[in-house]
């Protein structure tokens, strides 16, 4: 029986959010924890094989949220140039010998260690039949986050020059791209403004 295939989860946190204004938005406390936390504490929990988060901006005020969590972390010092340079930079601390990438944000505290682990269930089931498969979550038609990249587009990965991320990866491939349907709107709830914060602690709270 062959083995499993194996999915390198990279952790994006070198951003320097300037939507949110003057603060981290990785340190702002949501239910007695920084925004962050829940993303390490969900994909720790998951079903993934490794977890490497990429730091930048304020490194050294996320490290310790970070050191009670099995991770890897790795230091991007092109982080101002943009989202793919620390894309590039996790793929390239990733396993050499990894199966697949889930490219996650950390501004998205409501996903679930269960979550993380269907949509990686889902990449494995199709890496089976299509080895260049790219896997991304949808609600309600919405595409959302973590996208997952058969580790065929690592050398692309690496090559890629765009500043937004794998977006034009995934738009040159579309025939490769399988869309999963997800019972929650965790996958498209990122945290990138003030008002998206408030509207996430006054519904948190409520519920």
């Amino acid at each position: 029986m062959p083995a499993r295939p194996t999915v390198s989860a990279i952790l994006l946190a070198a951003g320097e959010s300037r939507r949110m204004g003057d603060a981290n938005k990785l340190l702002l406390p949501f239910q007695g924890r920084p925004l962050i936390e829940h993303v390490v504490r969900a994909l720790t929990n998951a079903d993934v094989d490794e977890t490497v988060v990429v730091l930048g901006h304020e490194a050294e005020r996320i490290r310790p949220v970070l050191a009670a969590y099995p991770v890897r972390t790795v230091l991007n010092p092109d982080y101002a140039d943009g989202m793919t340079t620390s894309i590039r930079a996790g793929v390239r601390a990733a396993a050499a010998d990894g199966d697949g990438f889930m490219i996650c944000l950390s501004d998205l505290p409501l996903i679930e260690a269960a979550e993380f682990t269907y949509l990686a269930n889902a990449f494995r089931k199709a890496l089976a039949t299509d080895p260049q498969c790219i896997v991304r979550p949808v609600y309600e038609g919405r595409p959302g986050n973590p996208v997952l990249f058969s580790a065929a587009y690592r050398p692309a990965i690496e090559a890629h020059e765009a500043v937004t991320g794998c977006r034009g990866l995934i738009k040159r491939h579309r025939t490769h791209v399988i869309e999963v349907p997800m019972a929650t709107d965790h996958v498209v709830r990122d945290i990138d403004t003030p008002e998206a914060y408030a509207t996430l602690t006054a519904t948190t709270r409520s519920s």
